[in-house]
């Protein structure tokens, strides 16, 4: 019998291809780093052409490896599905999916973070299509290609909003709002994670990853709030979803599929 391969071996993705969407977002970028410092050549898709192309200069200055940007308008059902045909054309396979990119109410479209009676039919509709649509298409278009791999790994970002309902009493005196399409894509997002990890097994393994609140300049009362309420103290930072999106891209989960990881500083235990 042959020794095991070290802890080392195990996480290496050299030679291996992530597409990550969402790439030249906060989490994008952070999950980007992760695994090019692990070897993985990276397909960094956005919407901007040239914020992913920004970010995949900066991996390829920053790790020994080729990064390469991929503009795509993920509520366009033809571009996401033609997709993995570019990133083969580039890079000649692909081996990691993550789908991070989500949507977050930046267009201006009315009826995002307000009252429940407010938000609309419209913005519900976006929301869907970017963050559950996309990820299914994707990982469809992808999935000959994550099967040819040996190692195919998809990865899909939800949220603790999937998982567990608001907590109004953080929001009470705030301008911050909570929609009901985000939860409700996040949890389906969940659900579709399960459902993807026994029809795509035992070639391909799906998991998710539920991050919890994120600080970026998060104004007061909410804040205080929010890190009473969290038994780590503290909202997240980018970083901390590394190690996670580390272990379920590599062969250290080689094992696991159809999981979703909680990464929230203890949020939804209580």
């Amino acid at each position: 019998m042959s020794a095991d391969r070290t802890l080392r071996e195990l996480m290496s993705l050299e030679g291996r291809v992530a597409l990550v969407t969402g790439g030249a977002g906060h989490i994008g970028r952070s999950v980007a780093h992760a695994l090019a410092e692990l070897g993985a050549n990276i397909a960094v898709v956005d919407l901007s052409a040239s914020g992913c192309a920004d970010v995949a200069a900066e991996l390829g200055r920053s790790w020994p490896v080729t990064a390469i940007g991929f503009d795509c308008d993920l509520e366009h059902s033809d571009a996401v599905r033609d997709l993995p045909r570019r990133v083969r054309e580039r890079f000649g396979r692909i081996d990691v999916v993550v789908n991070c990119a989500a949507f977050v109410g930046t267009s201006g479209l009315e009826g995002w973070a307000v009252p429940f009676e407010q938000q609309s039919d419209a913005t519900w509709r976006r929301a869907i299509e970017v963050n559950l649509t996309a990820p299914f298409i994707l990982v469809q278009a992808a999935a000959a290609d994550l099967r040819a791999s040996g190692h195919g790994s998809v990865i899909n970002i939800s949220s603790i909003y999937g998982l567990a309902g608001p907590d109004w009493r953080l929001y009470q005196g705030t301008s911050l709002g909570n929609p009901a399409a985000y939860a409700a894509s996040k949890g389906g997002l969940i659900q579709a994670t399960r459902w993807l990890a026994t029809t795509l097994a035992p070639q391909i393994r799906v998991n998710a990853i539920a991050p919890g609140g994120v600080f970026r300049d998060t104004p007061e009362p909410f804040l205080s709030r929010y890190v009473a309420r969290t038994p780590l103290a503290r909202m997240a930072r980018e970083e901390d979803f590394k190690g996670a999106v580390a272990y379920l891209a590599s062969d250290l989960s080689a094992y696991m599929t159809g999981q979703c990881m909680t990464v929230d500083g203890g949020w939804t235990v209580w």
